[in-house]
């Protein structure tokens, strides 16, 4: 069984499925797709999240601020330790820093991480992090702000070996979603033969980055599972290993999601 860790369900292309996000889970349950954490990303998509998790069993929801959208407002440690009482809620976040696409916003971008980092550490909550061309203040504000108990997850990484190691001597993971497997990231894929499988997940970021062979395509769910063929590929190991070392892993960063976890 796998776990899509990183997915933007309010946000998914449904016409393949009629407009029917149901069916496209369903697609991804029939490819032993166990559970779904459905991100946030800003105050206004917050309801639309948590909407989704309580209608579906197996879905999970972080609830955050992406730093590109901090310019439509910020939450307070206070607000997201209050959110984060829903039970349906396992992280923080999305949040973190992004100097290539908003880096007019860069100051607001670090007061919302921080935020984000505390209210982490107050909630026993990990934080999901997004990171882009803003590779030292991110470290450094996990180091200042961040809880080494609870940690976080990179997700969707695509920086270099010394900042995957620095994250995880920081107790954070690192989620490879379907970047890897684009024809110019061998850099990408020198960093997940290194990755040891107790520090590692899987994701979409649907319906953003779908992995080769749907390139093209919008991404979903499902399509996790093609990320993991190719990540256990690279790593010389069975999928059946990778699958059930990352959704290990899964419940060990976000032990809230336990609980949802369905029979079939």
């Amino acid at each position: 069984m796998l776990v899509d860790s990183h997915c933007h369900l309010d946000r998914l292309k449904l016409d393949p499925y009629n407009g029917d996000l149901s069916a496209a889970l369903d697609a991804a349950r029939a490819r032993d797709i166990q559970q779904f954490l459905c991100i946030g990303v800003s105050l206004d998509n917050r309801h639309a999240v948590l909407d989704i998790a309580h209608r579906f069993p197996d879905v999970v929801a972080s609830v955050g601020v992406h730093p590109c959208d901090v310019e439509s407002g910020t939450a307070s440690v206070e607000q997201l330790v209050n959110w984060s009482q829903d039970p349906k809620v396992v992280a923080l976040g999305e949040t973190g820093l992004d100097y290539h696409y908003s880096p007019e916003t860069k100051a607001l971008q670090q007061e919302s991480f921080a935020m984000h980092l505390q209210a982490g550490a107050q909630a026993g909550l990990p934080v999901v992090v997004h990171t882009r061309d803003a590779r030292a203040d991110t470290l450094a504000l996990i180091k200042e702000h961040g809880d080494l108990e609870h940690a976080g997850v990179l997700h969707c990484f695509t920086e270099d070996w010394s900042m995957a190691k620095a994250a995880m001597d920081r107790n954070y993971y690192i989620s490879l979603s379907g970047i890897v497997t684009f024809r110019n990231a061998e850099a990408l894929r020198d960093v997940a033969r290194k990755m040891p499988l107790d520090r590692l997940l899987v994701e979409t970021d649907s319906p953003y980055l779908a992995p080769v062979p749907h390139r093209g395509k919008s991404n979903e769910p499902q399509f996790v599972r093609d990320v993991a063929e190719f990540v256990a590929e690279v790593k010389g190991v069975s999928f059946e290993q990778l699958a059930e070392q990352t959704t290990a892993n899964f419940y060990r960063l976000f032990p809230k999601a336990q609980a949802f976890v369905t029979s079939r």
